[in-house]
């Protein structure tokens, strides 16, 4: 049963129909639900199948804040988002229990689940969300042919995999997933509430890494309905014992690592499950075909510590669905030089680059021990420093210094 009376699902009377649409997107998670909804507001016939119809509570994007809001706003969500989640506008960054600076600017907090929710309830009709498993996709010049566990089908001029790292229908059609920087970072996922109820002196944290033996990049805490959200990002072995102690005595082990913390948090506690997941950096081999597009984590993986996945990932789908998609579905065929057109535009490349490059320079900032690396950290630290102060002695200088660069 799904959630909705609205949403397609598969039913043995409908084993034999197929569905024509312009453009089946397959998997439901943010990339394809806001890819379904872009598409289908500007008039395009679509088909979003997914698995489920509620998406999991998965421990995935949590934080929207800086480019990423610019670029929601530009594809319209903004407003849907600032329904749904929490606003905040203000990081205090601290290291060693040391004010680094303060981070101003609008950013939300929220579950994963909840984001999908959200991108999903902007879609026009929604029976486009179809509740079903694809088995396999036909992928050809003209038009593209979907199976579904159902026995049901879907005939649509393009194919979107919007499926994550998840590549069953990708190694069917020749695409494979080349590994860069296997078990690459470690991220844990938590919710804290002091025990005596009083709320956080702070809107939001961030807590640098202490030693880089530790391998932690930073810890985020930033609220969300249930509370106070907390992500640990770190480029360590994922086989550590420290795994283990995070997960059995989050509090604990997490004070121990990061002593400065202390004054910040008083008396707090984990009110839910500790989530933690291994990130590998790959991107795919072999997708140039026709009448097949990926976009978001199906195409390349991220950092998560960099903070560059849903930059990414708005990227693909503003370029996509505002630019090529329609383009292409103005003439006849589907073949293979109309699909390398998004995989070589400008801004897409741009974003694919810099989330490799900051994947690979935030793993050095943590982790390299050797002078070069020791003496850049200390400078990154301190230069941040100093800009802080010289903004707090002279309000709205480093504002204007920024406006001048950028003129």
């Amino acid at each position: 049963m799904t959630a909705d009376s609205n949403v397609t699902e598969p039913s043995a009377g409908s084993a034999t129909a197929a569905i024509v649409v312009d453009i089946a997107i397959v998997g439901g998670g943010l990339a394809g639900s806001l890819a379904a909804a872009v598409l289908a507001r500007a008039g395009h016939r679509v088909a979003l199948v997914d698995k489920r119809a509620v998406h999991p509570d998965e421990f995935r994007v949590e934080k929207i804040g800086g480019r990423q809001l610019e670029m929601l706003r530009k594809l319209g969500y903004l407003d849907a988002l600032d329904n749904v989640a929490c606003r905040y506008d203000q990081v205090l960054n601290i290291r060693e229990g040391k004010v680094v600076d303060v981070s101003v600017g609008r950013a939300y907090g929220l579950p994963y689940a909840d984001l999908v929710a959200m991108a999903r309830s902007q879609l026009p009709d929604p029976s486009s969300l179809i509740v079903d498993e694809v088995t396999a996709v036909n992928c050809r010049d003209d038009l593209q042919h979907v199976e579904l566990a159902s026995g049901g089908r879907i005939t649509a001029r393009l194919v979107v995999l919007a499926t994550g790292m998840a590549g069953v229908l990708g190694y069917k059609l020749g695409i494979k997933r080349r590994v860069l920087a296997e078990r690459h970072s470690v991220s844990f996922g938590f919710t804290i509430a002091r025990r005596d109820h009083a709320p956080f002196d702070f809107e939001a944290l961030t807590c640098y890494g202490e030693r880089t033996a530790d391998g932690i990049d930073y810890l985020s805490l930033f609220p969300v309905r249930a509370g106070m959200r907390a992500n640990l990002f770190m480029f360590r072995d994922p086989t550590d014992p420290i795994m283990r102690e995070l997960r059995r005595e989050p509090e604990a082990t997490v004070l121990r690592l990061l002593p400065g913390l202390r004054p910040y948090l008083g008396d707090f506690h984990v009110i839910d499950r500790v989530q933690n997941w291994v990130m590998h950096l790959s991107v795919v081999e072999g997708h140039l075909q026709p009448g097949v597009v990926l976009i978001g984590d199906a195409f390349q993986t991220n950092c998560p510590a960099a903070g560059t996945g849903v930059a990414r990932l708005l990227v693909d789908v503003e370029r996509l669905c505002t630019e090529y998609a329609p383009r292409w579905l103005g003439t006849e065929g589907m073949g293979r030089e109309k699909i390398s057109e998004f995989y070589s535009d400008r801004d897409k490349v741009a974003a694919d680059q810099q989330s490799l490059k900051m994947a690979r320079f935030r793993q050095a900032l943590t982790s390299r021990n050797d002078i070069g690396w020791d003496v850049r950290r200390r400078l990154h630290f301190l230069r941040r420093s100093i800009t802080h102060r010289l903004d707090q002695m002279r309000p709205g200088w480093l504002a204007q210094v920024r406006s001048a660069l950028r003129a």
